[in-house]
């Protein structure tokens, strides 16, 4: 006896979503990284005598990226304003909401040069939206139970990320707020590095945590880029070689670091570099090294390789809908 014909019901329909509801903050630390690679071949004109107009192209592709990024976001929070304080209380959420406040920072400096209204106006928008963050953070971490006061390198961002500030600032007239940034970040800086190896030396870190161990670099970069800026080169010259440290601890540990495979959280790879990258090429202007020279344009040449991958594959699993769901971005 033969049996009936078995008809499977039909899958269930996906809940249909809106445009930008669940607007990853993710999509961010890698657009902060094109930022810094953008300005690391502006640099590069006077150093290796790039093309000047090549850099500015750079950022002006990575300046659509991240406005369209910005105005997608924004559409979440029109959606439900209570999406951002979601997004704060989990990590690659937290790194991508301050990252978006500190691309404003790198924004304002790129176009610094064609408009000093609007670099100001950018300026200003990005101060407050990072005073926002870290206070919002600052404040959770207070109020709080202690175990979630463990210190990670998104730290840095937050409350270093003001080191950030004076690109823009400097050049629009703003000596003394870049004075005070500097050292405030430089004392910050300097009490998370203590406090992340003492944990770490009690600790070991997860595999999918690790990449984010390369934002130590960042402050290491960029507070010595800013020394020069200030003119502080004494100041600069060791910040220097912790950098050059740093990076070669990270380029040694590159297969511990990257043991879980691809991740958005590879994002944090990006900045730091072309930061890095950014420095040498100023400490090589500035001292006059061939050795300086050619580390900086290595390191400029692996972040030129590096960066727009990552940020292309960060991108990829945005449009199809993945970022979101390992990342736990809130849903509007």
């Amino acid at each position: 006896m033969s049996k009936p014909p078995y008809f499977p019901p039909p899958p269930p329909i996906p809940e249909k979503t809106r445009l930008f509801q669940r607007t990853p903050p993710a999509i961010f630390p890698p657009i902060m990284g094109l930022f810094g690679l953008g300005l690391a071949w502006r640099r590069a004109t006077e150093v290796f005598g790039v093309p000047a107009g090549f850099g500015d192209v750079v950022l002006g592709a990575v300046t659509l990226l991240y406005l369209f990024c910005v105005v997608a976001y924004i559409a979440k929070l029109i959606q439900r304003p209570a999406t951002f304080f979601e997004d704060l209380k989990v990590l690659p959420g937290r790194a991508g909401l301050i990252a978006m406040m500190l691309s404003g920072y790198l924004l304002a400096a790129s176009i610094v040069v064609y408009s000093t209204t609007w670099a100001t106006v950018i300026f200003s928008l990005a101060l407050a939206g990072h005073i926002l963050v870290a206070g919002r953070v600052a404040f959770t971490l207070i109020t709080g139970p202690v175990e979630a006061r463990s210190v990670t390198p998104v730290w840095h961002l937050l409350f270093v990320g003001f080191i950030l500030s004076p690109f823009p600032a400097l050049p629009l007239g703003f000596h003394a707020f870049s004075t005070v940034a500097f050292w405030g970040s430089l004392v910050v800086a300097i009490a998370i590095w203590g406090a992340s190896l003492a944990q770490f030396l009690r600790a070991d870190v997860p595999p999918p945590l690790r990449p984010l161990l390369a934002i130590h670099l960042a402050p290491a970069s960029v507070l010595p880029t800013v020394a020069f800026m200030l003119g502080l080169p004494e100041v600069a010259y060791p910040l220097c070689a912790l950098a050059v440290v740093l990076l070669s601890l990270l380029v040694l540990r590159a297969r511990w670091l990257t043991v879980a495979g691809f991740s958005p959280l590879w994002g944090a790879f990006t900045f730091p570099l072309a930061a890095f990258s950014t420095v040498m090429q100023i400490a090589a202007v500035s001292t006059g090294s061939e050795v300086l020279r050619i580390i900086a344009g290595l390191s400029l040449v692996a972040a030129s390789l590096m960066i727009p991958p990552i940020a292309y594959k960060v991108v990829m699993m945005w449009s199809k809908g993945v970022l979101a769901v390992k990342t736990n971005a809130a849903q509007a």
